[in-house]
């Protein structure tokens, strides 16, 4: 059950934050095809070039790519984000 919980608290976060970056923020929407184009980019911006400062200020795509390698290789892999000062 707890496990649920945390899931479930989780998606609410993000939600969230999709709701306050992107609804609120970069609104009105002409149409709900708009908001769903808007909807689109905004995932593909959080998944693949969003800086996850918990991870080393890497895209979280990036951070689950070398995850599978160092996992598949059982070596450490580098990431190809250069770190910003």
């Amino acid at each position: 059950m707890t496990r649920h919980r945390s899931i479930n608290a989780l998606a609410e976060s993000i939600n969230g934050l999709y709701k306050t970056e992107l609804v609120r923020n970069k609104g009105p929407w002409r149409g709900l095809d708009d908001l769903e184009l808007a909807t689109l980019e905004w995932v593909d911006w959080f998944n693949h070039r969003r800086l996850f400062e918990a991870h080393g200020r890497i895209p979280p795509a990036e951070f689950e790519a070398a995850y599978y390698r160092q996992k598949i290789s059982d070596h450490p892999v580098e990431t190809h984000t250069p770190e910003h000062a």
